[in-house]
Parts: structure tokens; C-alpha cells; sequence
């Protein structure tokens, strides 16, 4: 499958069983149907939750202090390429 931004031939890699069509020049990213699903359904999972009411990572806590920073995410996991 070729890019549709660019031309270029689209790399496939499996990760964390999805598979993802990538694009090595441009970097973009695509999924084949029910992809995004699985990544939402297993983000949702790893987060403990619905994922829907987290609120915004902002390093100020409100109160004068720091929040601490927040673990990766698995969509940082699986789009680190």
C-alpha cells in the first residue's frame, strides 16, 4: 500500500497487536478498520477507566505547587517509531 500524502511504500508493524501501516518520509500513521477500537479499548484498560474524564496534565497544580508527571500512555507506546 502506497502513502496517500506522499507516495511512499507503507511499512507494517505489529504493536501491542495492532497493526499499524506506517509512512517512514512523512510519518503518518494509519489503521485499518476496528484498529482504533482496539487501541481506545486497551488505553481505556490500561488507565483504569473510561479514559473520557482525565483531566488535562498541566505541570502547576493549582495550589503553588507541582503535579507530578503522568506515566506514558499506550498510545505513546504504540506510535513511538
Amino acid at each position: 500500500m502506497q502513502c496517500p500524502i506522499d507516495g511512499t511504500q507503507l511499512v507494517m508493524t505489529d504493536r501491542a497487536g495492532v497493526e499499524i501501516d506506517y509512512c517512514t518520509q512523512c510519518r503518518g500513521v494509519w489503521l485499518d478498520r476496528g484498529e482504533l477500537d482496539k487501541i481506545i479499548e486497551r488505553s481505556a484498560v490500561a488507565e483504569g477507566g473510561s479514559g473520557r474524564d482525565r483531566r488535562r496534565d498541566d505541570d502547576d497544580d493549582g495550589y503553588g505547587g507541582k503535579r507530578r508527571k503522568r506515566r506514558d500512555s499506550i498510545l505513546s507506546e504504540l506510535f513511538d517509531f
